[in-house]
C-alpha cells in the first residue's frame, strides 16, 4: 500500500478504534440487555428459560441484572472481550474503507474522473463500506460469538435452577468458551452468524453513506461540522441504519446462541426417517447432503424467514427500542471521539515530522560545534607556545 494511502488510513483506523473503545465502555449495560433480549423468546422455546426469567423490557432487563446477578459488575460481564473486539473490528473497519476508497478515488482520478476525484457515488461508497466491513467481520466474528455467549450464559442457564452451574458459567473463561463451541460445533462454529454479518456489513455503509449526505446537507461549506452537529447526525444516520438491519441482528444473535440440541430437534421435528440408519451404516453422500442442509439451515436468510413464520414479524424485533437507543449513543459518541482523536493524531503528527525535520540539523549544528571546540583545544598550544608559555604535556 503506497504511504499516501497508509498514513491517512492508519490514522482513521486508529481514531476510529479509540471512539468506538470509549463508545462501548459508555454503552456496554444496553448492548448486554439487548442481546439477552434477542434470544430470550428462542431460549424459552427451547426450555432453557421459564417464563418468570423473561425480561419485560430494557429497564426491566437492567434492573433485574443488577439486582439478581451481582450488583454493577454484572452489566459488564464479557466487557473485556468485547472491547477487544469492537476496537479490533472498528480498525479494521477504517483501515479497509479508507484504502478502498483511496483507491477507487486514485483510479477514477487516473481516469478523468473530474469532479469524482474527492467523492464516490453512491452505489460505490455503499460497496466499498460493505467490503470494508466484509473483511473486518472476518477475523473478528470468532471473538462476537466468545462475547455473545458470555452475555447470554446466565440467561442460558438460569431455567435450570443450577446455582453452581450459574457460577460456573459466569467465570467461564475465553478459552473455555472457544473449547466449548469447537466441541458443540467445530471448528466452523465459531464463524456462526458470519452469513448475518455480511448483510450486517451495509449496516456502517448505510450509517456513514446517510452522514456524509446529511453533512453535505447540513454543515457550512468551510469548517465542517462542530461537535455537537457531528453527534447527531452521525447518532441519527446510526439509528435508521439499525432499524433496516435489525431482523439480521435478531437471527445472528440466535444462531450464535443456539444450544447443541436444536439442530437435533429440528430434524425430529421436521419427521425423518433417518433413525433406521446407524451412524456407521451412514454412506459418503448421506454425510455430504446432511451438510449441505445444515449450510443451508444455518443461512442467515432461512433463519429470518424461520422467525418470522413460526413466531411471526414481531420475533424478529425483540428489543428493537433498546437496540435504536444503544445505536443513538454508540454511533454518536463513536465518531464524535473519533473526530477529536483524529484531530489530536494529526497534530501529533505535525508535531513529530517537525521534530524529525529538525532533528538533521540540530544534529549538524552539534557536530560542527563539536568540531570547532575539537579545533580550539587543538590550536591551544599551538598559540600558548608562542606567546611563550608551555602547553600541558608540550615539551
Amino acid at each position: 500500500m503506497p504511504a499516501t494511502h497508509l498514513l491517512p488510513a492508519i490514522g482513521h483506523a486508529v481514531s476510529g478504534s479509540a471512539g468506538t473503545a470509549i463508545s462501548t465502555l459508555a454503552t456496554y449495560p444496553l448492548d448486554l440487555v439487548n442481546t439477552r433480549l434477542k434470544v430470550q423468546r428462542q431460549l424459552r422455546r427451547d426450555g432453557a428459560l421459564s417464563a418468570p426469567d423473561e425480561y419485560a423490557g430494557v429497564l426491566d432487563a437492567i434492573r433485574r441484572v443488577y439486582a439478581r446477578e451481582g450488583g454493577l459488575a454484572a452489566l459488564y460481564v464479557g466487557l473485556d472481550s468485547d472491547l477487544a473486539k469492537s476496537a479490533l473490528d472498528s480498525f479494521l473497519f477504517f483501515l479497509f474503507y479508507m484504502w478502498f476508497r483511496a483507491r477507487r478515488l486514485g483510479s477514477r482520478a487516473a481516469s478523468g474522473g473530474g469532479s469524482s476525484r474527492r467523492r464516490l457515488p453512491a452505489w460505490e461508497e455503499l460497496a466499498v463500506g460493505a467490503a470494508a466491513g466484509a473483511c473486518a467481520r472476518a477475523l473478528t466474528t470468532p471473538v462476537g460469538n466468545v462475547v455473545t455467549r458470555k452475555q447470554t450464559a446466565m440467561l442460558v442457564n438460569r431455567g435450570g435452577g443450577e446455582e453452581a452451574e450459574l457460577g460456573r458459567m459466569r467465570s467461564l473463561s475465553t478459552g473455555e468458551i472457544v473449547r466449548a463451541i469447537r466441541e458443540e460445533k467445530g471448528l466452523r462454529g465459531l464463524w456462526a452468524g458470519y452469513s448475518a454479518s455480511l448483510v450486517l456489513t451495509l449496516n456502517p455503509s448505510v450509517t456513514f453513506f446517510l452522514q456524509q449526505a446529511l453533512e453535505k446537507s447540513a454543515a457550512p461549506a468551510e469548517g465542517g461540522p462542530g461537535s455537537g452537529v457531528t453527534f447527531l447526525l452521525a447518532a441519527v444516520s446510526k439509528a435508521v441504519a439499525t432499524a433496516l438491519t435489525y431482523p439480521f441482528q435478531v437471527a445472528k444473535a440466535r444462531v450464535q446462541v443456539s444450544l447443541p440440541h436444536e439442530k437435533e430437534e429440528r430434524k425430529v421435528a421436521e419427521g425423518g426417517d433417518e433413525e433406521e440408519g446407524s451412524e456407521t451404516s451412514r454412506s459418503a453422500g448421506k454425510a455430504v447432503a446432511d451438510e449441505i442442509r445444515s449450510l443451508a439451515e444455518d443461512n442467515i436468510f432461512a433463519t429470518v424467514l424461520r422467525i418470522g413464520r413460526s413466531e411471526g414479524v414481531g420475533a424478529l424485533y425483540d428489543g428493537v427500542s433498546g437496540e435504536l437507543l444503544k445505536a443513538f449513543f454508540n454511533h454518536g459518541i463513536t465518531m464524535l471521539s473519533k473526530d477529536i482523536v483524529h484531530k489530536l493524531i494529526v497534530r501529533l503528527y505535525f508535531v513529530v515530522l517537525e521534530m524529525m525535520q529538525r532533528l538533521p540539523s540540530a544534529r549538524s549544528a552539534l557536530l560542527r560545534r563539536a568540531h570547532h571546540m575539537a579545533e580550539r583545544v587543538g590550536k591551544k598550544p599551538i598559540t600558548a607556545s608562542s606567546n611563550g608559555t608551555r602547553a600541558h604535556g608540550g615539551i
